[in-house]
């Protein structure tokens, strides 16, 4: 063997050696780390999938979990692949800290209601086709998203409220129960027959077939107002029920009270004069 075979055979054994089986060993590891990585990854997200199902999550909120659990495992994948390399991982992982408390920041109102939206499709505060009353605001809910809900007024109007805003106010749902109480006061005239007028109020409940026998409805003296004696009148019907009853009764009672001479007074102030008369000296 002449000596430029030798060198160039101690070359090419270095080369294999130091170089080429290290690095080829690292490269097989790297890609084998990914590929079982996603793998595992995929098993876990369709065993995820099952569990959210089961749990009767909403769909939505589902797949966003679903969506980020998978970016966050793959991220981890590419890390610990990228370490088998070599790479100084630390420095990314400060880097993509960083960038993630710099959107954070950037997106923090955005984050508010995204967070907000999580609970509300967790707890499930109301649902699609509720009647809720958020911040003064009534209507049907129409949408439940991630960053907002969407209500459709009584006069057919779209209003798109930020989901921080309404879960860190009050909600009132109307729809949670099959039946509401209808809170009315009717004021008569104190120089109006009381039992009277009760028993006219006792006639018109009971005649009304969609006020409920259970529970009883309640009619009472409440109050002698400055200009009226008021009575209130709290039948239960049910949700649907609820407008046409209060409407219906209004108008049946002041017919009723007009035709038997029971007057509704209104507001009103007796003004005494008095004169005094100077005496002369």
């Amino acid at each position: 063997m002449t000596f430029e075979n030798l060198i160039a055979h101690l070359d090419i054994e270095t080369l294999w050696n130091t170089i080429i089986i290290p690095w080829g060993s690292n490269i097989l590891f790297a890609i084998l780390i990914f590929f079982i990585g996603k793998s595992l990854t995929n098993i876990l997200i369709r065993l995820l999938k099952k569990g959210l199902q089961k749990a009767s999550v909403d769909p939505m909120l589902s797949n966003f979990v679903v969506s980020v659990s998978k970016t966050l495992l793959l991220l981890l994948i590419i890390i610990a692949a990228l370490s088998q390399l070599g790479v100084n991982t630390a420095s990314l992982i400060a880097l993509i800290g960083a960038a993630g408390l710099a959107i954070g920041l950037a997106l923090q109102n955005s984050l508010q209601n995204f967070a907000a939206g999580v609970l509300l499709l967790v707890f499930k505060h109301f649902k699609v086709g509720d009647v809720v009353e958020i911040s003064g605001k009534t209507g049907t809910v129409e949408a439940v998203g991630i960053f907002s809900t969407t209500l459709r007024t009584g006069d057919n109007k779209t209003l798109i409220m930020p989901n921080g805003a309404i879960y860190s106010g009050s909600i009132t749902n109307f729809s949670t129960k099959p039946t509401r109480r209808v809170d009315m006061t009717f004021g008569i005239g104190y120089d109006d027959d009381i039992k009277k007028a009760k028993s006219i109020l006792e006639q018109l409940v009971q005649e009304d077939e969609r006020i409920l026998k259970d529970p009883q409805p309640t009619i009472a003296l409440s109050e002698l107002g400055d200009s009226s004696i008021n009575f209130i009148v709290r039948p239960w019907v049910n949700s649907s029920d609820y407008w046409a009853v209060l409407w219906d009764m209004n108008e049946k009672v002041k017919l009723a009270f007009d035709e038997a001479g029971i007057s509704i007074p209104y507001p009103q102030m007796d003004v005494h004069l008095h004169t005094e008369t100077k005496t002369e000296n």
